[in-house]
């Protein structure tokens, strides 16, 4: 047997630090602004736009924490590094959203049900407030988040919270035109919808990484194609696909070729086109000639 381990880490990935911080403080200032004045107002849109900051300021800490984890070197007792501290952050994340929601479509439903008076004016300056605000944070990730998953979940992350200010301000106007107080709860309810729709993929899919699925923008069918076309390659088996944070994939293989491996530039050239069209940056490949008296044990699919 041959075996060769091709490493494409990003150790030397730049961080968004400041990035982060920037956020954090803009959009943890703009909770308590929109709590003090949630609560003078009576607003639950407001007070339900605050929870859901709230939970931003938390997400921001989370993704900035896992990415300066991300960047240790790997350890004797960590030999992947930690990067999957970055899915770990992402599942706790989506989890606490949905307690956020709960309380926020409680509090609603009691609201229409008996509908409260609320400083329209109020509202709506303070949503205005949360659309410059939630802008500026998504125009601090602009850059970044072609190459970072991460980055551009916080990019999208913020760029929603914008249009949720929007909607927020929309119903001020309602209220303050047209006397339908009940805006103010229902728009808390869209606010939890919107929340639960940005979310539930979110937890869908950090629950997956954590599981070592195979990453949603990795087609597996793709992979195994590829490996099936490769000159010399007579029968592959034990391919695994998961990942390794929510950034970097891994892969391991073992390729039966009968006629033996031409050489390291034959699985460097595996390595780099795996890389290139799949963005799977830590391949382990194995290659055995299947002249032995017995098959691999690993051979059959169901077996791990």
């Amino acid at each position: 047997m041959e075996y060769d381990h091709q490493h494409h880490h990003a150790h030397g990935r730049q961080g968004h630090d400041r990035a982060f911080a920037l956020g954090i403080a803009l959009n943890l200032g703009f909770v308590a602004i929109e709590f003090v004045y949630g609560l003078l107002s009576h607003s639950m849109a407001l007070l339900a736009d605050a929870g859901h900051n709230l939970s931003d300021v938390l997400a921001l800490a989370l993704a900035w924490g896992a990415s300066v984890l991300g960047r240790r070197r790997p350890s004797h007792r960590f030999t992947y590094g930690l990067g999957s501290t970055s899915i770990l952050a992402a599942l706790f994340n989506a989890m606490l959203l949905m307690l956020v929601v709960g309380a926020i479509a409680v509090e609603a439903v009691q609201r229409l049900l008996n509908p409260v008076a609320v400083a329209t004016a109020t509202v709506i300056w303070v949503a205005l407030c949360g659309i410059v605000v939630n802008t500026a944070t998504a125009l601090l990730f602009l850059r970044g988040r072609e190459h970072d998953l991460n980055v551009k979940g916080a990019f999208l992350h913020m760029a929603a919270d914008a249009a949720v200010s929007l909607g927020v301000v929309l119903a001020g106007v309602g209220m303050l035109y047209g006397g339908w107080f009940w805006l103010d709860p229902l728009m808390s309810l869209v606010i939890a919808a919107v929340i639960i729709g940005s979310t539930w993929g979110l937890l869908r899919d950090s629950l997956n990484l954590s599981l070592h699925a195979v990453p949603p923008r990795i087609d597996d069918g793709q992979i195994r194609n590829y490996f099936s076309r490769l000159g010399g390659v007579a029968e592959f088996h034990d391919l695994h696909i998961w990942g390794m944070s929510t950034t970097e994939t891994a892969l391991t293989v073992h390729l039966i070729m009968p006629q033996g491996c031409p050489g390291d530039r034959f699985i460097t050239q595996i390595a780099d086109e795996l890389h290139q069209r799949f963005g799977i940056g830590h391949a382990t490949i194995q290659v055995e000639t299947g002249d032995g008296p017995h098959p691999c044990a690993l051979a059959p699919d169901h077996v791990v």
